[in-house]
């Protein structure tokens, strides 16, 4: 899943991508280094965000959502916490809702998801954006993740929303300290084993990796790279990056390996759009 943020605040690319056109191109991009999804967001959700008005969040990701859909043959998710704004992005051309909130947030979410049909992201947030890094504490991080994903799920099916369609992510930086995100990398194949559903892992990036190596948000991709991995030898069915080019040949050389026998390969695995759709 490659990242494309339409935000001026950003942690990472914030204000690179504002431009209508510069925005698609950079889509395009995306799918052309080997992403399988896109996920657009006109919001911020870094530690410490301020919320974006409802208008300002669709006149940002509607013109993009319609570029990209009319470019490219691959889903287009929409990273958003607002019904109305998902509303806006699926009528443009998205089918995947990916919620921070997982529909805790607006209480239209789940309904607007399930008559339309679309995918669901079930995300685990402690807090809110502003407030999510102060303090956050658990009793098991991984056994408290897991549960309020199951719940949301449950919730996300009793609404409507298609099984097949549903998702879950661990909010890896989401109300979580250094500890916590490490203690859930550990514990992530139990996270894959519990939910149910696939599970998508976002740690491109994030503070902790720079806190491990020491290395500002510019230079955290190799980091990156090692989770990513890592997530997948855990049972992660996909990773939400911003070097989507490293992050590809990376799965696909970790294919490879985790085929090899002795006597030969096992059978190949797809990837590309045949796994994202």
């Amino acid at each position: 899943m490659g990242i494309l943020n339409v935000t001026p605040d950003s942690f990472s690319d914030g204000g690179r991508f504002l431009d209508v056109r510069a925005a698609i191109d950079h889509g395009v991009g995306l799918v052309r280094d080997g992403a399988d999804v896109l996920d657009v967001g006109g919001e911020s959700t870094r530690p410490g965000a301020q919320p974006v008005p409802s208008a300002e969040e669709i006149a940002r990701i509607v013109p993009v959502v319609e570029g990209l859909s009319e470019r490219l043959d691959v889903p287009i998710s929409i990273d958003t916490q607002k019904a109305s704004v998902a509303a806006a992005a699926l009528a443009a051309g998205a089918t995947i809702v990916n919620d921070v909130s997982a529909g805790r947030f607006d209480p239209d979410m789940l309904g607007l998801v399930a008559d339309a049909g679309a995918g669901f992201v079930a995300m685990h947030m402690q807090g809110e954006p502003r407030t999510m890094q102060r303090s956050p504490r658990y009793d098991d991080v991984v056994d408290d993740v897991t549960a309020f994903l199951v719940e949301r799920l449950d919730t996300a099916r009793d609404a409507g929303v298609a099984a097949e369609g549903l998702m879950a992510d661990p909010g890896f930086g989401f109300g979580k300290t250094l500890e916590h995100n490490l203690a859930l990398l550990a514990g992530l194949d139990r996270i894959v084993a519990r939910v149910g559903v696939p599970v998508l892992v976002g740690t491109s990036r994030k503070s902790f990796i720079g806190a491990v190596l020491g290395a500002d948000v510019d230079d955290r991709d190799d980091g990156t790279l090692a989770s990513v991995v890592w997530a997948f030898a855990k049972g992660a069915a996909m990773v939400r990056v911003h070097d989507v080019a490293g992050a590809a040949r990376s799965a696909r050389l970790f294919d490879v390996m985790d085929r090899a026998r002795q006597d030969g390969m096992g059978p190949e695995r797809p990837f590309r759009s045949e796994t994202a759709a």
